[in-house]
C-alpha cells in the first residue's frame, strides 16, 4: 500500500478512536443533566427548562461523534446470517462495494447539514422552546460527526483494498 494511504488510515483511526473514547464517557454528563432535572423538579418544585433539550443535544452529540468510532470497531449493523461465515477476502470485497453506498449517503447528509447550519448561523435560529438556545452549535456537531464518519469510511475502504491485495494495515 502507498505510504500516504497507510498514514491516512493511522491518523484517521487515531483521531476517531480518541474522539470515540471521549464520547463514550460523555454519557455520564447526560446522566448528570437528567439527574439534575429530576432533582430540581422534586426539591425545588420548579422544573429546569433547559434539561430536556440539553439532554437531547448531548445524546445527538453522543451518537453523531461516536459514529466513526462505531464504524472503526465494526459495531455497525450487518446481515451476519451470511456475512459471519464468509472468508476475510469475501468480506473485504463485499465491504469495499457497500462502503461506497455509505459514503454517498453520508456525503448527502453532510451537504444537507452544512446548508442547514449555514441557514441557522445566518438567521441566528433559536429553538422554539422556553429555553431558546441557538441551534447552530448542535448542527455544527452534526456536520463534524458526519465528516468524521466519511473519513472513517474511507479508512475502512483502504483497509478492505489492502485485504484484497493480501496485506494488512
Amino acid at each position: 500500500m502507498p505510504r500516504i494511504a497507510v498514514t491516512y488510515v493511522r491518523v484517521v483511526d487515531r483521531v476517531n478512536y480518541f474522539i470515540g473514547r471521549i464520547m463514550m464517557y460523555s454519557i455520564f454528563v447526560l446522566i448528570g443533566v437528567l439527574m439534575w432535572s429530576v432533582f430540581s423538579k422534586q426539591a425545588f418544585i420548579i422544573p429546569s427548562y433547559w434539561t430536556l433539550e440539553m439532554a437531547q443535544y448531548l445524546l445527538a452529540a453522543y451518537y453523531l461523534l461516536g459514529g466513526a468510532y462505531s464504524i472503526q470497531l465494526g459495531a455497525n449493523v450487518r446481515m451476519d446470517l451470511f456475512y459471519a461465515n464468509w472468508s476475510p477476502r469475501r468480506k473485504a470485497w463485499t465491504d469495499s462495494f457497500t462502503i461506497f453506498l455509505l459514503i454517498f449517503y453520508l456525503c448527502v447528509m453532510l451537504y444537507g447539514g452544512i446548508l442547514s447550519m449555514e441557514y441557522s448561523i445566518k438567521y441566528q435560529q433559536h429553538s422554539a422552546t422556553m429555553w431558546r438556545p441557538l441551534i447552530w452549535p448542535i448542527k455544527a456537531v452534526m456536520c463534524t460527526g458526519l465528516f468524521l464518519m466519511i473519513l472513517q469510511a474511507i479508512s475502512e475502504l483502504i483497509k478492505d483494498i489492502a485485504t484484497l491485495r493480501g496485506k494488512t494495515l
